[in-house]
């Protein structure tokens, strides 16, 4: 898919490989280059004189040069035509205001501005707030009004108020309405958001669980089916297992003839409106095969600890039947763990919208250059502004409950799994100073493989679903609105912490002896 074709904002942009001006000029290069390498074939170089190998050296050295400037003058072409771009877009803004602002002072006349006296311009607020409003003013006066409408300065100037919202693109968005950050006479305080523990209560009795277990595994199967029978006779509930689980528990007997299953993926869309509580016997591979069966909103999850290493499984299934008893009561402390959406556009799409997907992934999408001896090259845009390109052996775009998975073998941080942000970790770049990133929740992330791109590039998704992106196709990554909720047995940051000590063994070492003398 060319540039042009991928803007959320539905400008063309520009690609350092392809640029729009000057590509002719580019190509003349190129086809000198071309006529360097026909001439170095029909050169005979059979004889060993010594000026003829001289020239041939000296002809390949010019052949790599003019590929250098074709190149080089490419990707200045490019950033030119940027900069014009952007000169633009802010020029008719600025026209834009400008006329508002003239049409304004010939709608009201001397008086009502002579009354507005104080207040700040139109062209400022415009500046401060934008188009869409980001923040409101309300300005408080610096002193009272005399009968003549003017203004008497007090000893003391009051500060203006304001407000600031959510600001998103489109004016139909229902996220303009909240309010985050307030301000009274000049402290600014944020609403609460993710900055205490979350609790989760039920309104009502669980009815449904569906038990998601590892396979190949003889004590998984002895639990599962223990458990099963358990919330059956004690707890009264209805149990949804996979159709393979079902099969090996109708083997062994025919009392789990009660245990439901699903057919086709039509009823796997539906099980988030069936299923209250989804219970995971494995490791952190079933956490994310079971956050993988629901596309959109995700029950409660529930994961024992049943695997080699835990990260997201706090729970130890020695004692399930007081953990599940305490959280079928409720009220239980839970982790909202993002997802990212991405969405594969390919250089044929003729928009934004023809995509493939959308795939969500729970820990990282990777991209990576395969089974190919190049490094990968990779244009990497945030909201339209170029971050930028990649060379190594690839880039990593993980969530941060995937933060203590690939992204952590890669070089980037531990970070605490309600912490709403994108890591962008890359893999063995090819730059001393490329070091990970963090990125706000609210941000679009676009991965393209420019034109000039030696070889493809490949990207899973939590490991799996591997797509091949050509040149000219883009990765397009962002928050998901629907988290995986998983339940806590203690709180969201102490397991987070228990997590990392007994699995990762963090900053294990001895205890500095207390021999020797003393400050005193």
């Amino acid at each position: 898919m060319a540039p042009s074709k991928v803007n959320s904002a539905g400008d063309a942009s520009v690609s350092c490989s392809q640029p729009e001006n000057g590509f002719l000029n580019s190509l003349s290069l190129l086809s000198s280059e071309k006529a360097v390498q026909e001439l170095l074939q029909q050169s005979p170089l059979q004889s060993t004189d010594d000026h003829l190998i001289e020239f041939s050296d000296a002809m390949r050295t010019v052949a790599k040069a003019l590929r250098r400037a074709a190149e080089g003058k490419a990707s200045a072409q490019a950033e030119a035509a940027e900069w014009k771009r952007k000169y633009e877009l802010e020029r008719a803004r600025n026209l834009h205001l400008e006329h508002k602002e003239q049409s304004h002072r010939e709608n009201n006349g001397d008086d009502e501005r002579t009354e507005n006296l104080g207040s700040p311009s139109n062209e400022q607020s415009e500046q401060c707030c934008g188009s869409n409003g980001i923040c409101s003013h309300e300005v408080l006066r610096d002193g009272d009004r005399d009968s003549a409408s003017r203004v008497v300065p007090n000893k003391f100037a009051r500060k203006a108020s304001f407000k600031l919202s959510w600001w998103c693109k489109g004016d139909q968005s229902d996220q303009h309405k909240h309010d985050i950050v307030s301000f009274e006479r000049g402290n600014i305080t944020t609403a609460e958001r993710s900055s205490k523990q979350i609790s989760l209560k039920w309104e009502s009795q669980p009815q449904t669980v569906i038990i998601l277990t590892k396979p190949n595994s003889t004590s998984v199967r002895i639990l599962c089916a223990e458990m099963i029978r358990w919330l059956r006779e004690q707890k009264k509930l209805d149990i949804y297992v996979e159709p393979r689980v079902r099969a090996e528990l109708l083997t062994e007997s025919s009392y789990y003839n009660f245990v439901h299953t699903w057919k086709d993926e039509t009823e796997i869309m539906l099980l988030h409106t069936k299923v209250d509580l989804v219970v995971t016997l494995g490791g952190d591979g079933t956490v994310l095969w079971a956050a993988s069966m629901f596309k959109g909103s995700v029950p409660p999850v529930v994961p024992f600890s049943l695997g080699s290493l835990g990260f997201m499984t706090p729970f130890h299934s020695e004692r399930y039947r007081e953990y599940l008893d305490s959280i079928l009561k409720g009220p239980i402390s839970i982790t909202l763990r993002h997802r990212l959406q991405c969405h594969v556009i390919r250089e044929a799409a003729k928009n934004e919208y023809e995509t493939e997907g959308p795939i969500l992934v729970l820990n990282e999408v990777t991209i990576d250059r395969g089974i190919s001896s190049y490094l990968t090259n990779l244009e990497c845009y945030c909201d339209n502004s170029f971050v930028t390109c990649v060379q190594g052996d690839g880039l990593i775009l993980s969530t941060t409950s995937g933060s203590t998975a690939y992204s952590l073998a890669a070089g980037g941080s531990m970070v605490h799994p309600q912490v709403p942000g994108i890591l962008f970790t890359p893999i063995c770049p090819h730059s001393l100073s490329f070091r990970p990133l963090i990125l706000p929740e609210h941000v679009t992330l676009r991965v393209q493989v420019p034109f000039n791109s030696r070889s493809h590039a490949w990207a899973s998704f939590d490991g799996k679903d591997r797509k091949r992106l050509a040149a000219g196709d883009a990765l397009v990554c962002s928050m998901a609105p629907w988290p995986v909720p998983t339940a806590c047995q203690v709180d969201s940051t102490s397991d987070f912490l228990n997590s990392i000590h007994d699995g990762l063994h963090w900053n294990l070492r001895k205890t500095q002896s207390f021999d020797g003398p003393r400050d005193t």
